[in-house]
C-alpha cells in the first residue's frame, strides 16, 4: 500500500524477481481500458516483465463496486496459491483493501437505468439538491457523506432506488467475514516534499505523453461525462475542463496537481489508522520514472523477509 507516486508498482518488480509472486491490482483507476496516460498504467513492456491481474476489465463508460473487487480478488487468490505461487496485492485504493479484509454488506446490483436517470438528475439539479435529497430517504448516510462527495451520495441514491431500503440499513447488518489467507501488510512511506516532487513530475509527464489527447479519444469513443466513476479519477476532470475550456493549460496542471496531492494526503490519513502495518521508508529508493536496476530495492526487500519470518509469513521463493 502506499500514496500515489510513492513507487509501489517499482517495488512489486523487485519482489517478483526475488519471489515467485502474481500481482492484483488494488486501484479502481487502473480497471478502465484506454486510460492508460492518465492513470500512470504500467505500459505493455512493464506488464511483460510483470503481468497484473484486475487491470483493463471495465471500459470507462462502466462502474466497478469494491464488492465486484472483493469477489474477483479472492479467486484470483486462490488460483494464485494453487499454483504455488504468492499473491502480491499493489496499489492504493484503501477501500478495496479494506473491504477484502473485512468484507461488505451484500447489496443487490443497481440497474444501469437507475444509475443513468441519478447522474441525469445531478447534472440538472446539481449535487447539492441530490443531497438534499438523500437526507430525506436516507439521513444517516446523508450526515456521513458530505455534501461534495458526489460518488458516495450517488452510490447511496442507487441503492435506495434500486432496493426501496436505505445504504445505511445494509450497512447496519453488514457482518465482518472471514479473510482465508495470512497477510504481510506494507506500506510505504515517503518524505512529503519528496511526494510533492514525484508527483508534480509524474503529472507533467503524463501531459508531454498526450494525457489530454486520451481524454479526447476517450470522449469520442463512449458516451462519458465528467460525473462518472471513470472521470473522478485523479486529473481527470482537470483535465475534463480544459478540454471544454474552463482552465488554462497551466491552470490545468496546476490545479491536477493539487488533486494528485489531496489523494495523497487522503490516502496517507487511512494508512495512518490502518491496524498491523509496516511502514518502509523509500527516501532513498530510485525515482519513480526509472525502472529499478538489480539491487537498488536491496534494502527494503530484506526487510520485508525479515517481516515475513517476524510474523510467519512464508513467501515461494
Amino acid at each position: 500500500m502506499g500514496p500515489t507516486a510513492s513507487g509501489k508498482t517499482d517495488l512489486a518488480l523487485a519482489i517478483s524477481r526475488r519471489y515467485r509472486v502474481e500481482v492484483i491490482s488494488v486501484d479502481s483507476a487502473l480497471i478502465y481500458r484506454g486510460m492508460d496516460i492518465g492513470t500512470a498504467k504500467p505500459d505493455e513492456d512493464f506488464l511483460q516483465q510483470l503481468p497484473h491481474f484486475l487491470i483493463d476489465i471495465r471500459n470507462p463508460d462502466q462502474s466497478y463496486s469494491a464488492a465486484e473487487f472483493r469477489r474477483d480478488a479472492l479467486d484470483l487468490m486462490q488460483q494464485i496459491t494453487e499454483r504455488g505461487n504468492t499473491p502480491l496485492l499493489v496499489g492504493g485504493t484503501m477501500l478495496y483493501f479494506k473491504v477484502l479484509l473485512e468484507g461488505i454488506a451484500e447489496i443487490p446490483a443497481v440497474p444501469e437505468a437507475i444509475r443513468a436517470a441519478i447522474l441525469d438528475a445531478a447534472a440538472k439539479d446539481g449535487w447539492a439538491s441530490m443531497h438534499a435529497r438523500l437526507e430525506q430517504v436516507d439521513p444517516i448516510s446523508a450526515e456521513r457523506i458530505h455534501p461534495n462527495h458526489a460518488q458516495r451520495i450517488q452510490r447511496a441514491l442507487e441503492v435506495y432506488e434500486a432496493t426501496g431500503e436505505p445504504l445505511s440499513s445494509f450497512h447496519a447488518t453488514q457482518q465482518k467475514t472471514s479473510f482465508p489467507y495470512s497477510t504481510l501488510q506494507i506500506a510505504l512511506g515517503c518524505e512529503r516534499e519528496l511526494l510533492h516532487q514525484r508527483i508534480e513530475r509524474r503529472f507533467r509527464q503524463m501531459v508531454a505523453q498526450g494525457f489530454v489527447q486520451e481524454l479526447e479519444q476517450l470522449r469520442s469513443r463512449w458516451p462519458l461525462n465528467s460525473d462518472m466513476p471513470s472521470m473522478r479519477a485523479v486529473g481527470y476532470r482537470q483535465a475534463w475542463q480544459h478540454i471544454d475550456g474552463e482552465l488554462s493549460h497551466d491552470e490545468f496542471i496546476e490545479r491536477g496537481c493539487a488533486a494528485t496531492r489531496q489523494l495523497a494526503k487522503r490516502q496517507l490519513t487511512w494508512l495512518r489508522k490502518w491496524q498491523d502495518l509496516h511502514w518502509l521508508s523509500v527516501s532513498a529508493a530510485p525515482v519513480i520514472e526509472e525502472t529499478p536496476q538489480h539491487g537498488a530495492w536491496q534494502n527494503e526487500l530484506s526487510k520485508i523477509q525479515t517481516l515475513c519470518d517476524e510474523v510467519g509469513i512464508s513467501i515461494a521463493e
